[in-house]
């Protein structure tokens, strides 16, 4: 039986898919809905799905020995977690938990992940594509945590949500970023105070690095640490 495959690009995802796209699965599909600071999952649960934010937003994290948050990523619509399930892994080696009063997550089997990725040659390819790139993108944010100081852990982040979701603006030549991190999931992300991260950006909009608003930031040129 053939299925009409539904993988599209993502500014930020290299694909979103969903069950409810196929009609094999469709009928036994449910979404789930959960509130803030509920937890979809913990470090030392089964892994045995994925989970596609259909809205909200989602903290994925570790807690050290002494009881310390470690955030490793902040999600939003349209994104994957939970990805390592597909990669054979048993239980859970993080948390993922909501930030936002209402957020919506579409459960995919990995069972029904195989199957379609069986049918679909270049289906399967994307989504290892995918994988690959979410942890280089772990391993470079973890390198910039552990070894540069806060002003470059912040122009580099800034870098990063350029090409995630930077867009040009040629009458200007700047580079528009929408996106969905207020100043205290940056500020996480980057393992610095809100205040700290605060000054960091005054001082690059002092410098005609940046402008910044609560959902928009604008690159004016590219970012250097003086």
């Amino acid at each position: 039986m053939s299925k009409q495959l539904w993988f599209v690009e993502n500014v930020n995802l290299f694909g979103k898919l969903c069950p409810h796209k196929f009609k094999e699965y469709a009928s036994c599909h449910q979404f789930l809905n959960f509130k803030k600071n509920e937890y979809v999952y913990f470090s030392a649960d089964r892994a045995n799905k994925l989970f596609l934010i259909q809205s909200g937003k989602i903290k994925i994290g570790y807690y050290t020995a002494e009881g310390d948050e470690v955030i490793k990523a902040i999600l939003s619509k349209g994104q994957v977690f939970g990805e390592k399930a597909l990669l054979g892994q048993d239980t859970r080696s993080e948390f993922a938990k909501v930030l936002n009063s209402s957020t919506t997550v579409c459960p995919i089997e990995v069972a029904t992940l195989h199957d379609l990725m069986k049918d679909n040659q270049n289906f399967a390819l994307n989504i290892y594509k995918f994988i690959n790139y979410r942890i280089k993108k772990l391993e470079r944010r973890l390198e910039i945590l552990m070894f540069k100081d806060c002003k470059t852990r912040v122009t580099e982040f800034l870098t990063d949500l350029s090409n995630d979701f930077g867009v040009v603006n040629k009458s200007n030549q700047t580079i528009e970023i929408e996106h969905p991190y207020t100043q205290k999931d940056i500020a996480n992300l980057i393992g610095a105070s809100r205040p700290s991260l605060n000054i960091i950006l005054n001082e690059l909009k002092e410098e005609g690095q940046i402008e910044f608003t609560r959902t928009k930031i604008i690159l004016k040129k590219s970012l250097s640490v003086s």
